[in-house]
Parts: structure tokens; C-alpha cells; sequence
């Protein structure tokens, strides 16, 4: 019978669910999407019941984008007796939290956390993100398929090696056999707009088609602007990680036709998407972005599993059981690791917003 687990429980006493995201700091626009959604996910599931009456208590943790945090907020959610923890959203967070979880038999949720690093593992880290192979892959192909550039600069955040390392290299991998070239890449940890000055430079010598910037919207905002006081014309792309409003917010004009994929469809019409894009609006009076849309996916697979879970089987054991939930945008399908595939959408920055091109 589903839902046995809960027998035990009195009938006040609430599930206990927790959020781990770097909701400070430089790129916290991405964690804050991600704990909002969340937050928004376990709100309307208690509006409706909560799970076999229970209602579902949200313990929320900002990991700072600092390894240390990270690991100290997921041993104290541990402590407290949450059930599953959703998060965190960066692979450098992701890194050190999983052996944790895995001792502890807890398990992590990432919306956005894609490193390969963590790909194909029998563990307690499930995603609802695609991996960075899968869209570092497809994104090589596009930009293959337009011939706009053969020989491609590249700028990539040190600070974030785990994805960022894992996304050069299958784009490489892609690039290069598609006949294309990369230069040798060129990492920084970004100190201020100031810092970006040197970076861009070295990238325009090179004397690349175009160049390539893997890092958050912050830092390749700040780097665009950089880029185009030294060249009006050269052509811009970035990896999906940089896709927030805050790339449009912070580059202006400097990000105009800049090319960014992302792993869901601003445009879409389908009504779960439509609801959930309104009430968050109505809600946090900002746009969800990606980081929003996919963490509110990865908090309904686990309170769909939350409410589905059998006596004696883990969550995690009953995530795969189920394997198909449905998104807001398109069905999750889980495989026997915990990992799923997504749509990429091609986008391009024009105008203050995100036209979707393929």
C-alpha cells in the first residue's frame, strides 16, 4: 500500500524536506531560482493536502558556493531529519555533498548540478537536469551545422572546474570532429569587471571566429562587455549555465545576439508550464528562468515519489521504480542511474530577452 511509511508518524508531525543552493554570493540568481521554485513546489502541495495529510516542511540551507558550507548545510539537514534533500544547483557543490549523502543514504536531488563526473554512478545523486555531455554535445553540433565560426576562443570559470572542464571537453570532443577547432582554453577565477579587461584580450589574440564562454551570467556578462569595447562584431556563445535573466540585467547591449542554449522552452503553451510560469510570477514577480522551471521539476519528482513510496522502499528506490514523472514542460524519464534527458532549446539575446532560434 503506498504511503505505508507515514503510519508511524502522528498526525502533526511534518515531512521534512531540504534545499541546498548557493543563494548569496555572485551567482546566487541561480540558487535563488532554484530555492523559490522549490519553496513554491512544497506551498501548493500542502495547499492541497500535503502527502497523507502530513503537511511538507521546507528546511532551506545556502551552500555559498563554498565546499565547506555545502557539506556542514547537508551534515545539519542530515541532523534535522529530512527525508531527501533537493540540490545542490553548481557540480562544484555536487562534488563534495555526495559522498556525504551516500553514507548517510540520503538522497540529492540536483536540478542543474550536470557534471559527467557523476554520470553513470549507482549512488544517492539523481538529476533532472541533462548531463553536460549530452548538451555540450548537441550545442557543438548547432554551431557546426551554422558555419558561422570554425576556429573558437574559449574562456572558462576555474571556480567550477567539475562542470566546466566536463562541458569542454565533450564540446571539444564534438567541435573537433565536426571539422571545427579550439583554441587553448583560457581559465579565470573573476575578481571584478576590472579582471575580465586581461581575459578578453587574450582571447581576441587568438584570432579566433568567434568565442566561446563557459561560466554563470554574472561572469560572462561582465566578460561580454569586455569583449565588445575591444570588437563590436565578434560572435558570442555560451554555455547553458549562463542563461539567467541576470546575463540580460547585468550585459545590456553587450550581450545583444549572443547565442545560449537552455534546457526548456520560454515560449512554450503547454498549461502545466503556463500555471506554474503565472503563479511563480504572481508569486516572486520575476521570471523563473531555467534554474526555476527545473528545480521545480526535480521538487515534484520528489514529492510525487514522497506520495507513491511503498512500506519498506527508499525514495530512491521508488524514483526508479516509477522512472516517468511528468515535468512542467515534458515528461522526466529516470534510467537506472537516476539521470534523465531533456529538450535543448538555441536561444539568442536580443532586444532584453531570449528568442528562441532552434
Amino acid at each position: 500500500m503506498a504511503i505505508c511509511f507515514l503510519v508511524a508518524c502522528s498526525p502533526s508531525e511534518p515531512i521534512r524536506i531540504g534545499f541546498v543552493g548557493g543563494t548569496s554570493g555572485r551567482v546566487a540568481d541561480l540558487g535563488i531560482a532554484g530555492r523559490d521554485a522549490v519553496l513554491l513546489a512544497v506551498e501548493l502541495r500542502n495547499q492541497a493536502g500535503g502527502i497523507a495529510g502530513h503537511q511538507v516542511e521546507l528546511l532551506i540551507r545556502d551552500d555559498q558556493q563554498e565546499p565547506e558550507a555545502a557539506t556542514r548545510a547537508l551534515r545539519e539537514l542530515i541532523a534535522q531529519g529530512v527525508v531527501a534533500v533537493v540540490g545542490p544547483m553548481t557540480s562544484a557543490m555536487a562534488m563534495p555533498m555526495v559522498p556525504i549523502a551516500n553514507e548517510a543514504g540520503i538522497l540529492l536531488l540536483s536540478p542543474t548540478a550536470s557534471t559527467d563526473e557523476l554520470s553513470g554512478r549507482d549512488d544517492h545523486f539523481f538529476r533532472v537536469n541533462a548531463s553536460t555531455h549530452e548538451n555540450a554535445s548537441r550545442i557543438a553540433q548547432y554551431h557546426l551545422r551554422q558555419r558561422t565560426t570554425r576556429k573558437l576562443a574559449v574562456a572558462y570559470d576555474l571556480r567550477n572546474k567539475a562542470y566546466a572542464e566536463s562541458w569542454l571537453d565533450s564540446f571539444r570532443t564534438a567541435y573537433v570532429q565536426g571539422g571545427g577547432e579550439l583554441a587553448r582554453p583560457i581559465g579565470f577565477a573573476a575578481g571584478g569587471e576590472a579582471a575580465m579587461l586581461p581575459v578578453a584580450q587574450a582571447l581576441l589574440a587568438t584570432r579566433a571566429d568567434g568565442v566561446l564562454i563557459v561560466a554563470n551570467s554574472m561572469d560572462t556578462a561582465m566578460l561580454c562587455q569586455q569583449l565588445r569595447k575591444l570588437d563590436q562584431r565578434v560572435p558570442i556563445i555560451t554555455a547553458e549555465w549562463a542563461a539567467t535573466e541576470r546575463l540580460l540585467e547585468l550585459g545590456g547591449k553587450a550581450v545583444e545576439g549572443v547565442i545560449v542554449a537552455q534546457n526548456f522552452d520560454r515560449n512554450s503553451t503547454a498549461p502545466r508550464y503556463r500555471s506554474f510560469h503565472q503563479t511563480y510570477r504572481e508569486r516572486f514577480h520575476r521570471e523563473p528562468g531555467f534554474g526555476g522551471v527545473i528545480a521545480f521539476d526535480a521538487a515534484n519528482v520528489l514529492l510525487d515519489a514522497l506520495a507513491q513510496r511503498q512500506q519498506g522502499r527508499s525514495i530512491k528506490e521508488t524514483i526508479l521504480a516509477i522512472r516517468r514523472f511528468d515535468g512542467v514542460q515534458e515528461p522526466l524519464v529516470f534510467n537506472e542511474f537516476g539521470e534523465v534527458t531533456r529538450s535543448l532549446f538555441i536561444t539568442v539575446a536580443r532586444g532584453g530577452d531570449f528568442v528562441v532560434a532552434e
